[in-house]
């Protein structure tokens, strides 16, 4: 006698379920939007919209609403380097410290002139 297979749904618990469908619009664009990305004409659309954008009367529209700083700010981000783990975890404990110090510099300059003004004109 063979065994019944059962179903995915049967084997989750309640939470997986609500989690499952908590979840399940974002995960439902995001594989629409990589099947789009990934998809043969999506190339010639953006090319169609770049052309579109070099025409005078769409130039002005790309600046107001601000897409050329979109684009170019894009196009920066790409081309940073991003430093590893180790790198932002060591710099982040070498400036904590100074924060710190400075902080507590400005902290009493601030206490020590608020005495003084005090003194010169409360009196």
């Amino acid at each position: 006698m063979a065994k019944k297979k059962q179903n995915k749904v049967d084997d989750q618990t309640l939470w997986q379920v609500f989690w499952s469908g908590f979840f399940l619009p974002a995960k439902l664009l995001w594989r629409t939007l990589t099947w789009l990305s990934h998809q043969f004409p999506l190339k010639h659309v953006g090319h169609l919209l770049r052309w579109i954008s070099q025409l005078p009367p769409f130039r002005l529209l790309w600046r107001v609403l601000g897409l050329t700083y979109i684009r170019a700010s894009w196009k920066e981000l790409r081309g940073v380097t991003w430093p590893t783990f180790r790198d932002s975890r060591r710099l982040t404990f070498r400036g904590n410290p100074f924060s710190i110090v400075f902080g507590l510099i400005i902290a009493v300059v601030d206490y020590g002139l608020d005495k003084v003004f005090k003194e010169l004109f409360v009196k």
